[in-house]
């Protein structure tokens, strides 16, 4: 058997690497699509996170009864405040066993200026994975896909750099 050139040895890796490469990068550009979930608004509404498609959404899981969530709020209320002029938006999704009074209260004491939807029967955390941890948030692109999960604070300069990259595209 006759050994392999040189340079068909190098055009042999090149074309594995390129083919590599393409699969690999198409394996990682697929996120999972986020679910179609309707929320329940405070004042008896209901918005479907379709209505979202073409922003950039975060979508967090939270209670007045868990204080990791209620000291994250200012944060998310800069967040908000910030890039929502740029296509960004917030819906934050009290869970169905948190008191609906308290809710109400909390939202009006602190002035939140995104969307807050009260999840009472549980159905909006179901479709997003089951979340009964909180705070439990989803990062959602322009095109209705699942960018990051976060349970916990996230790191906010981290967030605000993804979601700034994730405006900057084309949905």
């Amino acid at each position: 058997m006759k050994p392999l050139s040189k340079s068909l040895i190098a055009v042999i890796v090149l074309a594995v690497l390129a083919v590599g490469g393409y699969l690999g990068w198409s394996a990682l550009d697929q996120k999972p699509e986020a679910p179609n979930a309707s929320f329940s608004l405070l004042d008896g509404k209901t918005v479907d996170l379709s209505a979202y498609r073409g922003k950039v959404v975060l979508v967090n899981f939270w209670a007045t009864s868990c204080t990791t969530c209620v000291g994250e709020m200012p944060e998310l209320v800069k967040t908000y405040d910030q890039l929502n002029p740029k296509g960004f938006d917030l819906v934050a999704v009290a869970m169905s066993y948190d008191n609906p009074e308290f809710v109400r209260n909390f939202v009006q004491q602190r002035q939140l200026p995104f969307t807050v939807a009260f999840d009472a029967s549980g159905q909006a955390a179901k479709a997003f994975k089951d979340v009964r941890l909180t705070p439990t948030s989803f990062l959602i692109d322009k095109s209705g896909h699942i960018v990051k999960q976060y349970v916990g604070t996230p790191n906010f300069a981290e967030l605000h750099q993804l979601i700034d990259n994730l405006l900057a595209r084309q949905a």
